[in-house]
């Protein structure tokens, strides 16, 4: 194009770059919205604008008084555009090239079209079909990464549940391979909770395909990562050490029947990692109390407790035991989120097993012990002491009383013996009142928020959690009932 002498030529060019330019902005990523584009090309042109659907629903702009039979050429394609003009108006009619539906842009203006006029309305229906096109893309990813991310999730669930046969099946169509091994390890990196997706997007971009990521669903700051292989471990440290606000919690490799053990062992490491420089713990193989009593007199004893049980149907039984298992160690809200069922189905069914054991969940004494035999029935489900063993009648004051046991919980109180303010006793009466720090207060005279600094100094001193549910906790209440600081709990122990 040549402009004239006088420059009318290029001003031409000139205002036809500024709104091509502005146009253009449009596709931008911070400014992908057809609503905006509308609204542009109605101020550009001076004119009221539409974007409707073949159906005639309105999807951007004024409603204009279109004909019908008109807009559905126009958006068939069997016309490409069409232009209509009267005294009182000019109208363009242009089909909006997009594969998922059939769109018209539609323009009316008081003034007849002008080529610049003309040339704004056919490129932003161009604009505008690359916008619903990208959109449709996006909204079908986003789809797809939903349902993937609750299929790891379903995965997941199934494995807490020890379901590995349908966790396999299921697992097969999306990720062949990916839980043949028998054994795994479990972490899980905590972030802020507005971080999670991205982190949770880190975590898949560094392990491939070779571990289950999954988003936690009771700990909205907690990405979990099941990984059959030893490669995850160091793609997540690397993960970890990128970014001062991340943690990571390892278990010790397990078969994947106990993912909800070492879940357990993550998130207990978990703990110990945000005093760590690096950021990172993995679960220390402590000694546990269950591997100091006599193996016999455990299986006899848990085979004793949890006799009332085994007259229910063997998937009631397995439902009960799993879920009890898991409640046990979490709240019945995050156990309900992790096992994919209600709060209320958690606490029903731990209801149910309190009633058939004679146990009192409210006492952590009773809960201890409740849960030391589920883990054992689960970690041993076919060990059965014979008839006449010296197992068959054990009580749990024969489980306690083993040297072995007794000797480890004194060493294991005793690291609090050295603290003048006496967190032993706090520790002690808190544990009585079913940690309930007003209550233990009441009991020693001291103020509640004296029992909880108490309680939660003596977590560093003892290696362990002990304001959340769970193993740690349990393990320091077997502790004083082994010594007798606690009295035993009440326990149906079937004759």
């Amino acid at each position: 194009m040549t402009g004239r002498e006088d420059g009318t030529g290029r001003a031409a060019i000139g205002a036809e770059g500024a709104w091509a330019a502005e146009l253009l902005e449009h596709l931008r990523p911070a400014g992908r919205d057809v609503r905006r584009v509308v609204a542009w090309l109605s101020g550009t042109v001076d004119a009221a604008v539409a974007l409707q659907d073949d159906a005639g629903n309105l999807m951007a702009g004024d409603r204009l008084p279109l004909d019908g039979g008109l807009v559905a050429d126009v958006a068939a394609g069997r016309i490409a555009s069409a232009a209509w003009q009267s005294r009182e108006r000019h109208l363009r009619l242009v089909r909006v090239e997009h594969a998922a539906r059939s769109c018209v842009l539609a323009v009316s203006r008081a003034t007849p079209f002008d080529r610049r006029a003309s040339d704004a309305v056919t490129h932003t229906a161009q604009v505008i079909g690359l916008l619903l096109t990208a959109h449709e893309s996006a909204a079908a990813g986003h789809r797809l990464r939903r349902a993937t991310s609750d299929l790891r999730l379903a995965i997941l669930q199934l494995l807490m549940v020890e379901d590995t046969v349908a966790a396999r099946r299921v697992a097969a169509g999306l990720w062949p391979g990916l839980l043949d091994a028998d054994t795994a390890c479990v972490y899980v990196v905590e972030s802020a909770p507005s971080a999670r997706d991205r982190v949770a997007r880190e975590c898949l971009d560094r392990t491939g395909e070779n571990a289950l990521v999954v988003r936690c669903p009771a700990m909205s700051g907690h990405v979990i990562v099941v990984s059959p292989r030893d490669s995850a471990a160091g793609a997540l440290r690397s993960l970890v050490a990128g970014h001062r606000d991340l943690f990571l919690g390892g278990s010790v490799r397990q078969s994947l029947a106990r993912t909800a053990t070492a879940y357990g062992q993550a998130v207990s490491a978990l703990a110990v990692a945000h005093f760590r420089p690096d950021k990172t713990a993995v679960y220390a193989e402590r000694t546990h109390p269950e591997r100091l009593m006599d193996p016999e007199l455990l299986r006899g004893w848990t085979a004793r407790a949890l006799r009332p049980l085994d007259a229910l149907p063997h998937h009631t039984r397995a439902e009960l035991l799993a879920t009890n298992r898991l409640g046990l160690e979490f709240t019945a809200v995050n156990a309900a989120k992790v096992l994919g069922v209600s709060r209320n189905t958690v606490r029903a069914r731990m209801e149910r097993v309190e009633n058939l054991l004679g146990a009192d969940f409210t006492g952590l004494a009773a809960r201890a012990v409740v849960h030391l035999a589920v883990n054992t029935r689960i970690g041993l489900p076919d060990s059965h002491p014979a008839d006449g063993s010296r197992g068959r009648g054990a009580l749990l004051a024969d489980l306690l009383s083993g040297p072995a046991l007794r000797s480890w919980a004194r060493d294991l109180l005793g690291r609090l013996d050295a603290d003048a303010r006496n967190p032993r006793r706090t520790l002690r009466a808190w544990i009585a009142a079913g940690g309930n720090a007003e209550r233990a207060a009441q009991a020693l005279g001291m103020h509640a928020q004296t029992v909880r600094e108490h309680v939660r100094s003596a977590e560093p001193v003892l290696e362990r959690r002990l304001l959340t549910s769970g193993t740690d906790l349990y393990e320091v209440v077997l502790a004083h009932l082994a010594v007798g600081d606690l009295d035993l709990p009440v326990f149906g122990e079937p004759d």
